[in-house]
Order: structure tokens, then sequence, then C-alpha cells
């Protein structure tokens, strides 16, 4: 939903966008986490909002994940909407209890008496060089948990729309958002703009193969949809937007279409969101398939602190267009 005219910005700045506007709309809402006030955030990702609201609502904390974790959810329980940036998703190491025991499952153990409406932003993905500690996408283990959403944008519109949403939410929002996208820009909403949490967007539409991406590894996939035109299969591009909830009946919808499906994530294929989103459409979609439905994602082994090596992590145009060609034999 939106309400005024379109322009220009990057991810990054869309996401901004989105926070400020909330702030402006409650006053409830506080920014907490390492580096994030007058330095802006290591990316830039906090740019200007101390500036504009201070040190009361956009929080500088020492480096203690655990800490400042533990903070936001109480502040959350007392009435606050609170964001925490943990600055890199590898972190979730240092958060796992309060985040798995405690957040995802206050209000289930309190019969409703508590809510924990929190947003937890973080960076994934691979590049930039950044080893082995601090490039992993693991957002399939927060969706394995019940009581927690989790948020994977891939375009600065829906950067906006699904951070707005997730900040309105009452329960506990996970933010995955691929550092390599900061600066794809695309088209963005100036005024309120949402999108809803569980509803899957067909970034191209095709007739003869679903390709089912999550976060940076869309923009993979439309790579690839253009070279399978070239040699005459028309690809949809299907983009879930969050991964919990997952928008089961619209990717569903798409592979009863085509007939054909394959799974891309950025993160690691074995034990990932691939085989979750491969099961769902290959249960709800079977009488249809005319193939198996294939997965991508990256291999099972630390990302190498080597910018020639690192690349091997990330799936590419190539190799989903050899996915789809095995399916025709």
């Amino acid at each position: 939903m939106s309400t005024q005219a379109e322009r220009e910005l990057s991810t990054r700045q869309a996401i901004i966008e989105a926070i400020a506007q909330e702030f402006r709309r409650d006053p409830a809402t506080v920014y907490i986490g390492e580096d994030v006030g007058p330095a802006e955030g290591v990316f830039k990702q906090t740019e200007g909002l101390h500036a504009e609201f201070g040190d009361n609502r956009v929080i500088d904390t020492p480096i203690s994940e655990a800490g400042m974790f533990g903070m936001t959810v109480g502040a959350a329980m007392s009435g606050m909407r609170p964001i925490v940036e943990i600055m890199f998703g590898d972190f979730l190491t240092l958060v796992m209890d309060q985040l798995v025991n405690h957040a995802a499952k206050i209000h289930y153990l309190s019969g409703g008496g508590f809510r924990v409406p929190m947003v937890m932003r973080t960076g994934i993905g691979v590049g930039g060089v950044l080893g082995s500690t601090h490039s992993q996408t693991f957002y399939s283990w927060a969706a394995n948990v019940p009581g927690l959403k989790v948020v994977a944008p891939s375009t600065p519109a829906d950067a906006k729309g699904l951070m707005t949403s997730a900040i309105r939410d009452d329960n506990p929002v996970l933010y995955f958002e691929d550092r390599m996208t900061y600066n794809y820009k695309g088209s963005v909403p100036e005024g309120e703009h949402l999108v809803e949490l569980g509803r899957a967007d067909v970034k191209r539409e095709g007739t003869d193969v679903t390709l089912i991406a999550f976060s940076r590894m869309v923009h993979i996939a439309l790579k690839a949809a253009e070279k399978l035109e070239a040699e005459g299969i028309s690809a949809e591009v299907v983009d879930p937007r969050t991964i919990a909830p997952l928008d089961k009946e619209g990717l569903i919808d798409s592979v009863l279409k085509t007939g054909r499906a394959v799974v891309i994530d950025g993160g690691h294929e074995l034990y990932g969101v691939t085989g979750e989103v491969a099961a769902t459409v290959s249960e709800g979609a079977f009488d249809y398939l005319d193939a198996p439905v294939l997965r991508l994602g990256a291999p099972h082994n630390p990302v190498p602190c080597s910018k020639t090596l690192e690349k091997f992590m990330v799936p590419t145009p190539e190799q989903i267009v050899a996915k789809v060609m095995s399916m025709y034999g």
C-alpha cells in the first residue's frame, strides 16, 4: 500500500526512510545497536537517524549483543517498539537464548499477557571478503522457531514496505538484509508504504518454469530468466519476501501454472530454506509437476577468506540455467 508518488532510492536509503517515518509517527519506536548513533553504522545503514532523533531514541550500546538484545526484549514487553541491530547475521549465535527462549515464547508462555513487538535488523550475505564468521545466512535457523517472523527483502520498495510492516507487527520480526544489495536502486513510494508479511511477489511472469528465489538471489534469478528466454524457455521469478510466514499458496499457484520449479538461496543448501520450500511445492503441486523440484544454494563449507574463492559460494545465473536445462533431458 502506498499513498504518494515514487522516486528512485537505494535499498539502504529505503530502509532508513521507513525507520525515520515510523519514528515520526510513533514516539514509542527506538533504535538500539553498536555504532548506530553519530557513527551512523559501519555501512551507513542508520545515516541521519541520530541527527534527527538524538541519543534517547537512537541508542549506542557497548559491544555486547546478548546485553542489548535482552534490553530490547524488555523494552518491547514494556510497551516500546524497539529495533535492535545485530551488525552481522553471524552474531545471532550470541543472542540465541534471548531470541529463541524469550522473545519467541513470551506471548505463548504468558497466555497472551505479554507481547514482544520488536524488530531485529541484521546484515547477511557473501561479498566484500568479510570471511567465514561475517558472511553467513542464518535465517533458516530463525524460521524453525515458532513465534518468530522472518523477512528477507530483495528490492528497495519491498525493503521499505516490509520494514514498516515489521515495526508495526506485534510479534518479534527478524529482518535480514543482504549487504550486497544496499546500493541496488529502484522505484520506492514516497509516503506510507506497507508490504504484507507472508505475501509472495511475482517479479517476472513466465509459463515454463518457476524460479523461487530469496533476497539477493532474486536478482540472480532474473538474470537467469533472461538467459533462459534466449533458449526459448519462459521463466517466472517469484520472491517469497518473507520466509516465516511463508506464502505457500502463492508459491504453489505459480508451480501449478509452470509445472517445473527451482528454489535458489544464498545460504547453505543443506538443511536450508531451499529444502523446506522444495518440499512445500512438491507436496502442493505434485500432480502438476513435469520434473522433480530442484534447488540451488551455497556449498556446505565455510565462506573462504579469499576474494578468489568466495565467489564460488554464491549461486550464479549459469548454475540456475543448468538446473533448468537438466529438467528437459
